[in-house]
């Protein structure tokens, strides 16, 4: 793999900001893998996220979702739990999953609770928040609106969150997507960052703009390919 790679960086000019739309063709026409690879986006933001009022925190529903099949637990009783089965809910429950996680279950890739039972939930934070599965009402997991929650996540809602270096990663799709969705999905990625810009950032928000996929090389991104807004 390392003598593909090596070819396919040879072609890459590292000092060219590409288009979103050449950069999306340069993948896909360099991929070497045999599996469907995730395209990510990375972007350095002009922010402290060190200080509170400088974080970047938010969701956007993909318009042409990630490619992933997505496993929803959901903490609900009565109704809500009705609701959460005929809205695609993968596991549904309570007291009992609660047990389950505790004794090493994860095979769930995002869970959402109803406010009622965050009390319950709350002691599998040291379980779950590390991994970045607890239900958080910022990012909409925290909710009685359980239909409307389960099947935005399983129409391709992605969470995202600055790290400590002011770096935001997402997926925006799989290298299978036609070149139009990624592009879609990209912008509506990029749109929802721009929309989460803290008060209290000054200066360049958007810096850098790059685009990968699982196994290829990074390509730096045009940010006026993507949007016309100015931050």
């Amino acid at each position: 793999m390392g003598k593909k790679y090596d070819a396919v960086r040879k072609n890459l000019d590292t000092l060219k900001e590409y288009s979103l739309e050449e950069a999306i063709k340069f993948l896909k026409s360099s991929s070497f893998v045999k599996f469907d690879e995730t395209v990510d986006i990375s972007i350095n933001l002009g922010v402290d996220p060190r200080k509170s009022d400088q974080m970047v925190r938010g969701f956007v529903v993909l318009p042409h979702g990630t490619g992933k099949a997505v496993r929803v637990l959901v903490f609900a009783k009565g109704e809500k739990e009705k609701e959460a089965r005929d809205a695609g809910a993968d596991f549904i429950g309570a007291e009992d999953f609660v047990e389950k996680i505790q004794k090493g279950w994860l095979d769930f890739d995002k869970a959402v609770a109803t406010p009622d039972l965050m009390g319950m939930v709350g002691k599998l934070g040291k379980i779950l928040g590390p991994r970045g599965l607890m239900p958080n009402p910022k990012t909409g997991t925290v909710t009685f609106d359980i239909v409307r929650a389960v099947k935005e996540i399983k129409a391709g809602k992605v969470d995202y969150k600055v790290e400590k270096a002011g770096i935001l990663h997402m997926p925006i799709g799989k290298m299978s997507f036609d070149e139009l969705l990624l592009i879609e999905n990209a912008k509506s990625a990029l749109d929802s960052i721009i929309r989460a810009k803290p008060v209290a950032s000054k200066g360049r928000y958007l810096k850098k703009l790059t685009l990968s996929s699982t196994m290829g090389p990074g390509l730096r991104v045009d940010i006026g390919s993507v949007t016309t807004q100015r931050v």
